[in-house]
């Protein structure tokens, strides 16, 4: 039994810090444009509170809204704020702002190192529709006359999945070409017209950086992590080419506070998009969490109601600090106030989950039990350096999008979670410390990885097929990391021996 603090008010300025004696999952997923911001709170955060394990699974807005309907999440993000029908299937919203961001029209165009490369928006929604198919058309050479454009074929990269990203991009488009509004339209997920798709920012990213005279649409932290090239891009009122950077983010957010509407109210048709202003980046938006007035829809567990509250105020206030060095403009004391004012809305068990310190509460005994540490691919980030490597990002797709997409697949990550994270922080500290361990990982993780590409190619949709696949992948490591080197070493013992 532990002694959980029920808050007796519901105004008080900061919530009560998470309970440091139990351990807490915090389960969320969603938009892959806000990611690697959440990811830096992650480990700033578990910093300060290591009782509390944020586990977020960058699976697009798409997806994330779609668990948020369902309810298997206690919190999701996306980029686009839900739609009518979206709210109506999962009522009691709220829209927490958490940061504003740009989409940029990231390219590859070996005679191009350097971002600059000038565009206007119909030019972009020309090359999307697949009508300019060569990068010196005559319409980009006459805006960039300084740069002598290359007669190689366009290669347009765009997302696979329901993603936020899309949504921003998209509108963008629609809102500056008839044609693309008419043709295409505006939404998480469009029928494109040309191009290969790539799943997440990282997959869009991965296609671009590695694919010359590429195109594609990317949030502005995965160009600038992946060093991929952006465009400059006319703003609103045709005046002036502007760059994505933290000051044309800024003033393209500049003056919205006033207009926004409150967290428990509908966000849709809010947007940065085309802001006024000489200087205002044209493909600029609000990333949003999304999370329910009452939690008891998503746990039973007043521990992580707890921390989840403490955890969002901070993302929103003092986590504010780490957006810039990740090129996210922080939101405004005004937006702020919006979430915090969202927050003091929650309820748990018909009371508000708002809390300050423990001497504005009343104190239930309640049973906790902690849950099993979930994140991110530790071993592998070590390895292959980072995060944003094609590797890590490789096992990330396939956990999120083919392992956890069935009930059996979600279970083995639990079970796998709870093996994995009682030794890998070691691991992956060693191979820090010591480059020649690390290479060894990287070339032991070799196998696995190109065992796991199976996956690409068949179908894993239902319970069966999972479970089939899953236990046939499992054995074939087993064979590759045991059994062969065991058959290999007593061919070598006999042969030493005779």
């Amino acid at each position: 039994m532990s002694i959980l603090l029920i808050p007796a008010s519901a105004f008080a300025t900061t919530p009560v810090e998470p309970n440091p004696n139990v351990d807490v999952q915090i389960d969320g997923a969603g938009a892959s444009f806000p990611f690697p911001l959440i990811d830096l709170w992650r480990v700033e955060y578990g910093e300060l509170y290591p009782s509390v394990q944020l586990n977020y699974q960058s699976i697009g807005s798409g997806g994330g809204v779609k668990n948020h309907i369902s309810k298997t999440l206690i919190f999701a993000a996306s980029d686009a704020p839900l739609k009518p029908a979206e709210r109506e299937a999962a009522l009691n919203t709220l829209h927490i702002p958490e940061a504003i961001g740009a989409v940029t029209v990231a390219y590859n165009v070996p005679e191009i190192p350097e971002s600059g490369l000038k565009l206007t928006g119909t030019i972009i929604a020309d090359i999307f529709l697949g009508k300019i198919t060569k990068f010196n058309d005559p319409a980009i050479q006459e805006l960039n006359p300084e740069i002598s454009l290359p007669d190689e074929d366009i290669v347009v990269a765009h997302r696979s999945d329901g993603s936020g990203t899309t949504f921003v991009f998209v509108s963008y488009l629609a809102e500056v070409s008839s044609e693309w509004d008419e043709k295409v339209g505006a939404g998480k997920s469009v029928e494109w017209p040309a191009g290969i798709g790539g799943k997440g920012n990282e997959g869009v990213a991965t296609i671009v950086k590695t694919t010359p005279y590429s195109i594609g649409y990317i949030e502005l932290a995965y160009a600038f992590q992946n060093d991929i090239p952006y465009a400059s891009v006319e703003n609103a009122d045709g005046t002036n080419f502007v760059a994505p950077s933290m000051q044309s983010i800024a003033d393209a957010s500049a003056g919205a506070a006033p207009t926004l509407p409150e967290a428990h109210e509908s966000w849709y048709g809010v947007s940065l998009l085309n802001a006024p202003g000489k200087n205002s980046y044209p493909i600029a938006t609000f990333t949003y969490l999304l999370l329910y007035e009452d939690l008891n829809k998503v746990t039973n567990d007043p521990n992580t109601v707890q921390a989840l509250m403490h955890m969002i105020n901070w993302m929103i206030t003092d986590g504010q600090k780490f957006n810039q060095e990740l090129l996210y403009v922080p939101i405004a004391p005004e937006v702020q106030k919006i979430g915090i004012d969202g927050l003091k809305r929650v309820q748990f068990n018909g009371q508000s989950a708002w809390a300050e310190t423990s001497s504005s509460m009343v104190s239930t005994q309640t049973t906790s039990s902690e849950s099993s540490e979930g994140g991110g691919c530790l071993i592998a980030t070590a390895a292959f350096g980072s995060e944003m490597a094609p590797q890590v990002q490789f096992l990330r797709e396939i956990r999120d999008g083919k392992v956890m997409a069935t009930q059996s697949g979600t279970a083995f990550m639990t079970g796998f979670n709870q093996f994995y994270y009682s030794f890998s922080p070691a691991v992956a500290d060693y191979e820090r410390e010591n480059p020649v361990f690390k290479e060894t990982v990287k070339l032991a993780l070799t196998p696995m990885l190109t065992s796991l590409t199976l996956l690409n190619h068949v179908s894993v949709d239902t319970e069966e097929q999972m479970l089939g696949w899953g236990i046939s992948l499992i054995l074939l490591n087993i064979g590759m990391y045991f059994v062969a080197p065991a058959v290999i070493i007593a061919k070598i013992k006999k042969r030493l021996r005779n």
